[in-house]
This record gives C-alpha cells, structure tokens and sequence, in this order.
C-alpha cells in the first residue's frame, strides 16, 4: 500500500562519504548490541553481532570478546580482516564468532551484517533440529527463508572448516538454526539482521509454550507465504528494528562514545 501524501516514512539514510556510511554502521552495531543485553540474550563470553567495512569489505566491525553487550560503545569495537587480525583496536576477537563470521560474510557478499547469541528460547529450539512452524504472523517472516543446519551442531565453532559448513548450509537464507547451538540472521544492515534474530527467537518462545499447552495450529504454506511477502523483506526489517533504536538511543546516550 503507497504512502499517503504528506505523511513522513522512515528509510535507511544515504551517505555522502564512506566515513559516514562507517560510522552510522558502527553505531547500529553497537546499539544492537545494547538491545541484545537489554533482552537477555547475553551467556557469559558468547554472542557477535559484526557488520562490514563499507570501504573494506573484506574486513568487519565486531564487538570484543569477552565484554558485555550491555557496556558496548562505538569506540569498543574492532576491525578483523578474514584472516583473523585485529586492524583496529586492542581488544581481542572471539575466536568462535570470528570463524563463523567471516565464512559467511566471504561466502555471502550481499550480507552487510550478522548476528548470533546464545538466546535462551533459540538454543532450545535448536536441539529440536526442526524449522520453526508457521503459527503467528510473527513467524511467518521467515517462512521457508530460514533453515536448519546439523553439521557441527554442538560442537564449538573455533576452525574454519566448521565455519565453512554453517555458511554453506545458510545458503541464501536470512536465518539458520544451528542445531544444538541456536540462532544465526544476516541482512543487508545491522538493522535488519538485528531484528531477525529478535523476532526468531520470539518466534521460538512463542512455539514452545504453544507446544507445551498443546498443539498449534499450522497456518497454510499459502498463507505463510502470503504473509512472508509482506512482512519478511530487507526494509520491513530494518524498519521493524527503528523502534528499539530509538528507545536505546534515549537510554544509553553513551553507547555513541
């Protein structure tokens, strides 16, 4: 449905120069990261959310290992180049996130972000090895654009071979469900991919307690399909997320330091 006239309509700025385009990248970054602590997606030392370099897509933008998603600044990040250096900054990488990572980044050149989190609804969803069904609206979005990887589930991630085998099985996907792991989105900003991952582990809490209280009623692939094509687009994502920027810009001022 076309936009009224006169009424204003977010979308993804332009940029003038690639400072700019870098700098708004690692501000989503980190704010995404801040969201993710904010919703309890934390465990300890595991969980990245990366974005690529506009100048230098070889290379991401990453938040540092071994430091809270809920502390995360702008100045915290670093850049690792698909060898596994640090370009910039002091901090170390995750040696898990870098592998996945830059194998689906390189693999993936459409893929301007991804995210992964040891979120609790989508690691029990995971030792399923099921996609997640077509029960809500919310689901829907990724209906037959998320799929279910086995290889290496449950194993830690720290070689690339093990990369490797998740970025193939991701395929052209938005979504994987790393069996015995969780959750892994991609999108073409850190916004989208941000809020793939957010809606895909809502959507798995949704099924286990539908599937605790009984059993669901699957909506038609028609219909899921139908839905998808509304809701499941790049915009519609990166769209969905300006609510928790905007709410994370007003508490945490000083994620931009």
């Amino acid at each position: 449905m076309p936009v009224q006239e006169g009424l204003e309509f977010a979308l993804p700025p332009q940029f003038a120069t690639v400072e700019e385009e870098r700098e708004h990248r690692k501000q989503r970054l980190a704010g995404a990261c801040r969201i993710f602590g904010r919703f309890g997606f934390s465990e300890g030392v595991a969980g990245h959310i990366t974005v690529r370099d506009p100048e230098f897509p070889d290379m991401f933008w990453v938040n540092p290992f071994g430091m809270s998603f809920r502390q995360v600044r702008v100045s915290d990040l670093i850049l690792v180049d698909h060898e596994g250096r640090v370009r910039h900054g002091r901090k170390p990488v995750n040696r898990a996130g870098f592998v996945i990572h830059s194998a689906i980044h390189a693999a993936r050149p459409d893929v301007v972000a991804a995210c992964h989190a040891h979120a609790t609804h989508g690691k029990a969803w995971s030792s399923l090895g099921r996609p997640l069904d077509p029960i809500t609206q919310d689901a829907c979005a990724l209906f037959e654009n998320h799929v279910v990887v086995a290889d290496g589930g449950g194993e830690v991630v720290v070689d690339e071979k093990a990369g490797a085998l998740l970025a193939a099985g991701l395929g052209p996907h938005r979504a994987a469900i790393h069996q015995n792991h969780g959750v892994f989105t991609v999108g073409e900003s850190v916004d989208e991919a941000a809020w793939w991952f957010i809606t895909m582990e809502r959507s798995a809490q949704a099924q286990l307690l539908a599937e605790a209280a009984g059993t669901p009623r699957v909506m038609s692939p028609e219909a899921a399909r139908y839905t998808r094509e509304q809701t499941g687009f790049p915009l519609a994502g990166w769209f969905s997320f300006q609510p928790l920027w905007e709410d994370i810009v007003r508490s945490d001022p000083d994620l931009f330091e």
